[in-house]
């Protein structure tokens, strides 16, 4: 499955709404035509745009091999773009195309204007995301995320201390360790930022991740509005930031580097899941 690790396949996606893409793109983006056989990205290079193509069609490729067909109306480069790794494919215009493309500042501009956009974007890696734990469960296989490299940071001190500031009707809340905050299966309707100590998360059982300060959890099922994916405990006394679904999206609108972090996060956590499929 490492063939699509560099796009989201929105336009495949039954959650993507053509208009919102758009709406966020020309708000900022400049339409520019692309010649048939000119590339928009090259295999290697440093993620730095998203596009999203308007008319003709685009093919991504690795090395040799065409992985898909990018049609009018999708949007393509985003995972690279966003995590600002190496991109794992090219794409090459098959015809004569019209494109906009954003870079990170642009997108962030976007997306203040029409937060939806952020949020689609999140719910469709999120469905993926999902999609690929259920199948690696399946297998026993599901990887490590965070347990060996050190606790996952997802926010800085400064982004931590302007999200409680943005929220002073949302007290932190402390809780003693070996508490579940949230368990496998049930609704979700907050999203926690961690602010001191340390959270484990476990999917079926098995821990996958640890959670420490400047991570957050809950957040996929505040998002897509589906049953919570995993547990989070608290392995020691934490301080927690809640975040309901009003919350969040003042928080897209008022401070586009929360909601750019957050799918920074679900993208390399994506990347990293689906390199471990066979």
């Amino acid at each position: 499955m490492e063939d699509d690790l560099d796009f989201t396949r929105p336009a495949r996606s039954e959650i993507y709404d053509q208009s919102v893409a758009r709406a966020c793109f020309e708000s900022l983006g400049k339409v520019v035509p692309v010649a048939q056989g000119e590339a928009f990205f090259t295999e290697g290079n440093m993620g730095e745009r998203m596009y999203l193509l308007l008319e003709g069609e685009a093919s991504l490729v690795r090395g040799k091999k065409v992985l898909d067909i990018v049609k009018a109306g999708e949007v393509f480069g985003e995972m690279a773009a966003i995590t600002h790794q190496p991109r794992t494919a090219s794409a090459i215009a098959r015809t004569a195309c019209r494109v906009v493309s954003l870079d990170q500042k642009q997108f962030q501009q976007g997306i203040q204007g029409t937060p939806e956009f952020a949020l689609m974007l999140m719910s469709i890696m999120i469905n993926r995301l999902r999609l690929t734990d259920a199948m690696l469960g399946m297998t026993h296989s599901l990887p490590d995320w965070g347990t060996g490299k050190g606790e996952r940071r997802v926010f800085d001190k400064k982004l931590m201390d302007e999200l409680v500031a943005a929220l002073p009707a949302r007290a932190p809340q402390r809780v003693p360790p070996n508490n579940v905050i949230m368990r496998e299966g049930d609704g979700g309707v907050f999203m926690y930022v961690v602010l001191q100590g340390r959270v484990s998360v476990s999917i079926k059982s098995t821990v996958v991740e640890k959670v420490g300060a400047g991570g957050v959890v809950g957040e996929m099922a505040l998002v897509d509005q589906s049953p919570r994916a995993a547990t989070a405990t608290a392995d020691t006394e934490c301080l927690l930031l809640a975040i309901n679904r009003a919350d969040f999206l003042a928080l897209v609108k008022a401070k586009p580097a929360f909601v750019v972090s957050l799918l920074k996060n679900i993208a390399e956590r994506l990347r990293h899941m689906t390199s471990h499929q066979k």
